[in-house]
Formats: structure tokens, sequence, C-alpha cells
């Protein structure tokens, strides 16, 4: 099983609408799925649940790092809910080590029942981000497009805390960095502009899906992809166009961070 959790210090950015799309197109694909929700304001437990696509478990996020030898059903699409007991785990700094050592056992536990674990963290730089990539083979950092948000790439990359490079150094040091994943994007010339100040800036962390030049994984903002997060549906069941058209959009970063996550194209992940 692999790994890969979704990271941004900041809110709001879309990581559990991206948590959301990818876990789909994974199960869509035929690959068995375990999704965690670590967040407790459970926007990926909301519209997985909604879906009913997945068995929800009755052990809850928090209990994966709270209770030793957590257990989840073996099915090929399991979604372990967001709870309110995760916003106390920070709180009991005594056992963060318990914590996260609960959590290492818990996904070597059910490494032969899936073939990846999508993780979707909290904004806060608390225990549940730095357990969640103490485990993890890959990160992937979705980004909106405004100067305040491409500032905290050094954030992802430098936090004296749970940064990548100090998680890598200090706690699990075959963890990958996907790369950025830009989302909400719409065509206008501030969008245009900061796209651009990103690429200048960070372009090798950016997620090639083609030889040509621009041809980079993002998530446009569609009215649909709400939609669907906000109703539990899937993007290419719905019938309406423009949903079909957000997929046609979309599907070829999710394949392509997919093919990442599932070892078929692990030269771009640093």
């Amino acid at each position: 099983m692999k790994t890969l959790v979704l990271a941004n210090q900041k809110g709001g950015v879309g990581k559990s609408a991206v948590a959301t799309l990818l876990s789909q197109h994974l199960v869509r694909r035929g690959h068995r799925v375990l999704a965690v929700d670590f967040d407790h304001q459970g926007n990926f437990t909301s519209p997985v649940t909604l879906s009913k696509r997945a068995t929800v478990s009755s052990t809850t996020a928090d209990q994966l790092m709270s209770t030793p030898g957590a257990r989840v059903p073996p099915d090929p699409f399991v979604l372990v809910p967001a709870a309110d007991g995760l916003m106390a785990l920070e709180r009991q700094p005594v056992n963060h080590t318990p914590f996260a050592r609960n959590l290492q056992g818990f996904i070597r536990s059910v490494d032969a029942h899936f073939d990846v674990c999508v993780i979707d963290t909290n904004p806060s730089p608390d225990i549940r981000l730095i357990a969640a990539m103490a485990v993890a083979d890959f990160v992937l950092s979705p980004i909106q497009l405004n100067q305040e948000a491409i500032d905290g790439v050094r954030a992802l990359l430098h936090h004296p805390r749970v940064g990548l490079n100090k998680i890598k150094a200090v706690l699990n040091p075959k963890l990958k960095l996907i790369g950025l994943l830009p989302t909400m994007l719409e065509p206008t010339p501030f969008q245009k502009a900061n796209f651009l100040g990103l690429i200048n800036h960070y372009l090798p962390m950016l997620i090639k899906v083609g030889e040509g030049a621009g041809q980079l994984a993002s998530i446009p903002k569609r009215s649909a992809i709400a939609e669907a997060q906000a109703e539990g549906l899937l993007l290419w069941e719905m019938k309406k166009t423009a949903a079909r058209e957000a997929w046609a959009e979309i599907e070829p970063s999710l394949q392509r961070i997919a093919d990442i996550v599932l070892a078929r194209d692990l030269a771009h992940a640093v």
C-alpha cells in the first residue's frame, strides 16, 4: 500500500475536494482505497459518505492515533471519518509519540488490504500532520494562486516542526513530494500572473501532465465540483454537460498523480 498525504498550512485551498476526486478516481480505476480524514471539519468525510460508495468505518480518525490496534473493514473502498476527538490530540503532548506509533502500527496492519491510502489533513501544524507525514510515502500540496499561498510554499518545505525537510531528516527519509497542485484556477489576468509567478519560482515542484510548455497539473474552479462535493456526487456520472466537461479537464491531472503514487512515474517525485 502507498500512502499519500494532502498537506497545506493554509485552509480553503481545496485539499478535501482533491482528496475526494483522487479517491474516487482511484476506485474507478479498480484500486483498493483507504480514505482517512484527519481534519475535524470533515470536508473529506462528508462527500465520500454522501456518495454511498465507501464503507464508513466505525473506527474514527482520532482513534487511529489514540487507540493501539485500531481496525477497519477490509472492503475495497473504506472511509475512516473525521471526529471531534481529533481536536484534542494536539493538547496531549505527552502522548504525541505513542499517537504517532499507533498510526504507524495501523498503517502497517492494513498494508495488504489496500493499494492506496489517501489522508486529508488539517491546516494547523500539529501532531496530526506530523504523524501522517511520518508514515506517508508521498505528499501532495494543493495551492491557490494568490501571493499568500505562494509565499506559504516555504513553510511547506522549511517549517521548523512540520516542514517536509524536517520530517524527512528526522522521521521519514522515504517521504517524497509529488508537487504543488494549483486549485480553483480561473482564466483571469490576476490568476494568470500568479500562475506565471509560481512557475518562475517553483517549476520543479509543479507536476507535468505532458511534454508541452504549460502542460501542468491543476484543478479548475468549476461550480460542478462544488456541487459534487456538497451532494456526494461523482462528476463523471452527473447529467450536466458542465460536470462532464469539468471531469474531462481534471482527469489527466488525477491520472498523473495516481501514476506517481502507484510507482508508474516515480521520476517526477522529489
